[in-house]
């Protein structure tokens, strides 16, 4: 990405050929525009998108530029309420043709935004028009949906990335405000290899005959480099650097509900709030069975978190991440008590493991499946052009045939399946179904239900259980959200009549 100065920056805003990047996606409830009820007049949408070309003024000294919605990052957020039907205009300004996923919807192959499906794409200078009739409700978010390969300017490398809102048509309420904060890293550069750390996953329980495979591979590839991978050197909060943009104002004794999106291309977040803790409502946008407090929140790539933080300790805090190279590079963001000053403290929190049982009912009670089907994930390493290439069932999904790749399942409408998701890499693999929200019934071994979720972290060497009503017609993509993953095969497609 190139890095524009700052005089060319305010140059383009002054004369109106810049959108500059707002704090709309940090808007509370009172802030944000009121969506139409689905109705259009005289032809016009209840939306519009733009893709095109726009800059991200994350510092001062760090203004680059990107593929953005609407000229900013992160994208418009977008309130639409629950099974009313609305009218979006896609526009793409670019040379490329572009899909729009809308992550998280239960919605038609057509307008799910995914060329693998067969969704049709928004022609490159041209436009498409969609009807959504978004369920369910809670947060999701939209998408870029392209391959990228080692193309570090394109796909989910980019500034394509926007919150939803889906209201529920009843809503409960128990907070005060709501806040909008979307994760993302820019400025990527590839690698030789590298650790991912996964020690925050509970339980920790490994599978010792995937231990085992995965050694039997690493011995194939004795001799070869590691594989690339991505790193990067600019970590944002609304496309804002730590320190830079507006702070988060609250008032001592306000209850605020976070919703939180990683909107990353391939990285796993931590956040924390130094004296306070965050109570979970929803994972994925989906209620959990059993809200819980906790002093970290983790999310795999994709993965979205709402949580409410009692505001009891004033003072001005960072909210960021628990690493300390990706906070100090940006991945955070100030929290400011009215009637406090001072510099912005940080302080790291005891540490705490991630188990998603914790949500879930406690006494685990999965219901019955008509059919459980395997999926085993594989690393051959650097064997695409110096790139890992991953498996599933030994399958690397491939769009470069003349025809589309079969259905690895074939499911009946209306069945119940269980996906056994085994994991024989040391990555942790968060991956993502599409058009359904699944049930997660097993974790390393640990039963739980009641935890609704489109995006499951499947850590190293680990096994993981998920349940899922084939309620979607058509064909479904299966796949790690991990950019460099997906493009490198790890994707399946579902097929359901």
């Amino acid at each position: 990405m190139d890095d524009l100065d700052r005089r060319q920056f305010l140059t383009l805003a002054a004369s109106g050929l810049l959108a500059l990047p707002g704090a709309g996606a940090l808007a509370s409830r009172e802030q944000m525009p009121e969506r139409p009820e689905g109705r259009t007049e005289h032809g016009r949408p209840d939306c519009k998108l733009v893709i095109g070309t726009g800059l991200v003024e994350a510092a001062p000294d760090r203004i680059l530029s990107t593929t953005t919605y609407n000229g900013s990052f992160p994208g418009p957020l977008i309130r639409f309420k629950e099974g009313i039907k609305a009218v979006v205009d896609i526009h793409n300004d670019t040379d490329t043709p572009q899909q729009l996923h809308w992550h998280g919807f239960e919605i038609p192959v057509d307008i799910d935004g995914s060329a693998e499906e067969g969704t049709p794409y928004v022609p490159a200078h041209g436009m498409r028009r969609i009807e959504i009739v978004p369920k369910p409700a809670g947060l999701r978010f939209y998408h870029t949906h392209n391959a990228a390969r080692g193309d570090l300017n394109a796909g989910q490398y980019t500034g394509l990335v926007g919150p939803v809102y889906v209201e529920p048509l009843h809503n409960a309420g128990g907070y005060d405000r709501e806040v909008f904060l979307v994760l993302k890293e820019f400025a990527p550069s590839l690698s030789r290899g590298g650790d991912m750390a996964m020690d925050f996953l509970s339980p920790s329980t490994t599978s010792p005959d995937l231990v085992k495979r995965a050694a039997q591979n690493d011995a194939r590839a004795k001799g070869k480099p590691k594989g690339f991978e991505v790193g990067y050197d600019v970590f944002t909060i609304n496309g804002h650097m730590l320190g830079h943009g507006e702070p988060i104002r609250v008032r001592r004794g306000e209850r605020v509900l976070f919703h939180i999106v990683n909107g990353s291309a391939g990285e796993i977040r931590s956040l924390a709030l130094p004296g306070h803790t965050f109570r979970l409502v929803a994972l994925d946008g989906n209620p959990v069975a059993r809200p819980t407090s906790v002093p970290v929140l983790y999310l795999g790539t994709a993965e979205r978190v709402s949580a409410i933080v009692h505001m009891e300790h004033p003072g001005v805090w960072v909210m960021g991440d628990l690493m300390d190279d990706d906070r100090h590079r940006g991945m955070g963001i100030v929290v400011e008590y009215a009637g406090s000053t001072g510099k912005p403290r940080w302080a790291k929190p005891a540490k705490a493991r991630w188990d998603y049982s914790r949500f879930g009912d406690s006494h685990p009670h999965p219901g019955p499946v008509d059919e459980t089907f395997t999926l085993l994930f594989e690393k051959q390493q650097a064997a695409e052009n110096g790139f890992n290439r991953w498996t599933i069932n030994g399958q690397a999904f491939s769009m470069g045939e003349m025809r589309m790749p079969e259905p690895m399942l074939r499911l009946r409408k209306g069945g119940r399946y269980r996906l056994r998701l085994r994991n024989a890499s040391d990555d942790i693999h968060p991956v993502h179904l599409h058009r359904h929200t699944f049930e997660l019934t097993k974790f390393a071994g640990k039963r739980t239900s009641g935890v609704y979720k489109d995006v499951v972290m499947v850590g190293g060497f680990q096994e993981v259980e998920i349940d899922f009503t084939a309620d979607a017609p058509g064909l479904s993509l299966f796949h790690c959200h991990q950019q460099l993953h997906m493009d490198f095969g790890f994707m399946a497609l579902f097929e359901t009549r």
